[in-house]
């Protein structure tokens, strides 16, 4: 298994303001350069990749090469890129649809490999049930994209969507055969079992975000409630040989001393 670091916990995570009035324009953006301190810093701390938002790679667009050989020069591959979307609403489906399609031509054409989507809206009146079905279409349209370009796709779930807690993610899963991003602290946080998630879909997890939870805070792995070496030997027994991302939207600490902090914990209790 190999492990990178998604970019986030330097910038935080905003929404493109062009997407206010536009729905193809709308992307998730961190408020720092991506080619600058992220790589730097995550190179430094030992991880072997990255993953970033799909807004702090579409400003790469003419700008391919320096993107490329500036991974090469840090000695990180771009593991994967994370999109999102409403997919509930069927009359703007095609808009979103379009952005990712955009940002996935993109990704393969600088050396991404995986294609991760959040999602799911909730709407001001709560959830219908035939919202589930409506992510499911959108799910397996993000599939068909992915696999166009070359890329592998997966869903993950996600506080503040219809996919919060377990009961959901069976909804999602049954009606959709996209693979499977499990967040260990987004499914703990929505009440779920980490453990029992991972057991249960292992067949269909391509992609594993790793974040330690506890009291209500995002924490550095070791530092939360999580078994993390549970989960490892799980994805183990199943012969899981793919990518993990550690991720850390905010830090009390510098993002450099929250990334070392994790990789020692891998290094001591993981590898």
């Amino acid at each position: 298994m190999k492990f990178a670091y998604q970019t986030q916990t330097w910038g935080g995570v905003v929404g493109h303001p062009a997407g206010v009035g536009c729905i193809k324009e709308l992307y998730y953006l961190s408020n720092v350069s991506l080619l600058d301190q992220p790589l730097t810093e995550i190179s430094r701390a030992g991880y072997q990749g990255f993953e970033a938002f799909d807004g702090d790679i579409i400003p790469f667009l003419e700008r391919k090469a320096e993107f490329v050989n500036v991974c090469r020069e840090k000695n990180l591959d771009f593991v994967a890129v994370y999109c999102g979307a409403n997919f509930i609403f069927r009359e703007i489906l095609k808009e979103e649809l379009h952005k990712i399609e955009k940002v996935a031509n993109f990704a393969k054409l600088v050396e991404c490999k995986i294609l991760v989507v959040g999602g799911g809206a909730i709407r001001h009146d709560g959830i219908r049930e035939n919202d589930y079905e409506s992510l499911a279409e959108g799910l397996t349209r993000v599939a068909e994209i992915a696999d166009k370009v070359g890329l592998e796709s997966c869903y993950h779930p996600h506080l503040g969507t219809i996919c919060e807690n377990r009961k959901q993610l069976a909804k999602v899963m049954e009606l959709t055969d996209i693979d499977l991003c499990p967040d260990t602290a987004h499914l703990l946080a929505g009440g779920s079992d980490p453990l029992e998630v991972v057991r249960s879909y292992v067949n269909r997890i391509n992609y594993v975000h790793l974040k330690d939870y506890k009291d209500g805070k995002w924490l550095e792995l070791g530092e939360g409630a999580i078994d993390f070496p549970a989960i490892m030997e799980a994805l183990r027994k199943a012969h899981y040989n793919g990518w993990i991302t550690v991720e850390l939207d905010v830090t009390e600490r510098t993002p450099l001393e929250s990334a070392v902090i994790s990789k020692k914990y891998i290094d001591t209790y993981l590898r």
